[in-house]
């Protein structure tokens, strides 16, 4: 029911995260060529993560962020219309909402840890990686419902991003150390290297 505004908040939080966190990252990288190979090192183990790692269906209550939340937050078990602070018995409480848009803003965070170390090692161009991310989040808060539903379906689209990252974080490191990548092929491994984790996913699917 109150999926929308949910959502509406927690991307524009993670917009303005994400806004910082590249301004200081490309502030960083000018100066100092060496965060490279520390950028290069979280995307391989991102990618090794993704391949060791099973998907998790436990109940959402024993999340960790949402444990860690709760330990700061004292948050009511029910809801209040759309409020995100309810006063209960005199006391002013989170609601479950307030809750999900932390859990949102942490896990974006978590995923920006991937997802802007990987666009760096592409370009370093900062109003090209802050644009490729904020069409990136609107993009999925456009297409939630359908990306959504349809992830599962997507069996290989999850080793295919973790290839990725581990191609964008040698490639960083190559770049260190004089051996340059073009983006037009970098672009285009990233482009092969997705469509073929959907199409292997969609061919699987029909058989």
């Amino acid at each position: 029911m109150y999926q929308n505004h949910v959502l509406s908040y927690g991307i524009a939080g993670a917009i303005i995260f994400r806004l910082s966190l590249i301004i200081l990252g490309a502030a960083t990288l000018q100066r100092f060529d060496a965060v490279n190979l520390f950028l290069a090192v979280i995307l391989l183990y991102s990618s090794f993560k993704l391949f060791s790692s099973e998907e998790d269906d436990s109940d959402l209550s024993e999340n960790f962020i949402v444990k860690t939340c709760q330990k700061f937050i004292p948050v009511t078990s029910n809801y209040d219309g759309n409020r995100f602070i309810t006063n209960q018995n005199g006391i002013w409480k989170a609601t479950p909402l307030l809750l999900t848009v932390a859990v949102i803003e942490l896990s974006d965070i978590a995923f920006a840890v991937d997802s802007i170390p990987a666009v760096f090692g592409v370009t370093r161009d900062p109003f090209i990686v802050f644009t490729s991310n904020l069409f990136a989040i609107l993009g999925l808060r456009s297409l939630y419902r359908l990306i959504s539903e349809g992830m599962s379906d997507l069996e290989y689209l999850q080793p295919s991003i973790g290839v990725v990252l581990g191609f964008i974080g040698c490639k960083m490191i190559l770049d260190f150390f004089g051996f340059h990548i073009t983006t037009e092929a970098s672009l285009g491994v990233v482009a092969t290297c997705l469509g073929a984790g959907v199409l292997l996913s969609l061919l699987k699917r029909s058989e």
